[in-house]
């Protein structure tokens, strides 16, 4: 996920970032320069359920938690999650990757390919995920999936402060949403696969969540503000879902010809059709659906 849109005339006279007034629903809310509100507590923006296992961070400063260590390759050996008969999990071919990787644009085809789960967490996924954020933070974004690199598994990366060595690193293997909050908010996304493209996305302001970590230990957690929109955004990537699927068809037509650009550029690099063109779009994804 790209950070948002500067605008530096939106801010408190304590330098906090605030959201710009809007009409509810009609026009969205922005998420401003860095996410100042969230960046300047020293409070963890993830808050696990009681006796649900702590997210695999990595704060900044000198203390490094145990799972953020396991994540970098530090005391850690290989696991494996036990297969399910009727699942098909990513095999060493799937999970292969060579550096440096780079971002996946629109309308790739790999951007809408089946991700499969993970059950293996071994150096190979340790040093995946080391990969991806070194990516997210080369292109300014806070947030990173899989399949954006060109690896068809389901692993997300982010760090909502969008700056090395600040904030939080998650990674979250194998996701799965379980409940989602009422309550909906606008906010103006972006996202690395799009670049330049910026525009209004309506999402469930919280929502619990289920995953292991890059140990493969398991994962729930409840997820509100800035933390849920970014997962949200990662997490459709995983399920072939972009993010216009989730515009209305008004806020689509403001970035229809971007669309449209992006899916000529394909044509000239590659010399192959477009896989998909906007004009053939169907319709705005169920803002509630956590399935392709």
């Amino acid at each position: 996920m790209a950070p948002m849109k500067k605008n530096p005339k939106k801010k408190n006279r304590s330098g906090s970032a605030r959201k710009a007034p809007v009409a509810p629903m009609a026009a969205g809310l922005r998420l401003l320069p860095r996410l100042l509100a969230f960046s300047a507590s020293s409070r963890p923006l993830f808050a696990a359920h009681s006796g649900a296992l702590p997210l695999p961070v990595r704060r900044a400063g000198p203390s490094m938690p145990l799972a953020a260590r396991a994540r970098r390759g530090i005391g850690s050996s290989t696991g494996a999650a036990p297969p399910a008969e009727d699942e098909d999990f990513a095999t060493a071919a799937d999970l292969r990757f060579e550096p440096p990787l780079e971002v996946v644009k629109y309308p790739d085809p790999i951007l809408r390919a089946r991700n499969k789960r993970i059950n293996t967490f071994d150096a190979n996924l340790r040093a995946l995920a080391d990969e991806m954020f070194d990516v997210m933070y080369k292109t300014d974004g806070i947030g990173l999936s899989a399949p954006q690199v060109g690896v068809n598994v389901q692993l997300m990366v982010f760090n909502p402060a969008g700056v090395k060595g600040e904030g939080e690193e998650i990674v979250l293997v194998n996701p799965v949403v379980y409940k989602s909050g009422k309550r909906l908010l606008v906010f103006e996304e972006g996202c690395l696969s799009f670049p330049g493209i910026y525009a209004n996305v309506v999402r469930p302001e919280s929502v619990k969540i289920e995953a292991q970590d890059v140990t493969g230990a398991k994962i729930k957690v409840k997820l509100s503000g800035l933390p849920a929109r970014v997962f949200q955004h990662e997490f459709d990537h995983l399920l072939g879902i972009l993010f216009f699927d989730r515009m209305t068809m008004d806020v689509l037509e403001t970035v229809r010809e971007e669309l449209k650009n992006l899916e000529k550029k394909y044509e000239e690099r590659t010399g192959l059709t477009s896989p998909e063109t906007v004009e053939s779009y169907k319709g705005t994804k169920d803002v509630f659906s956590f399935s392709r």
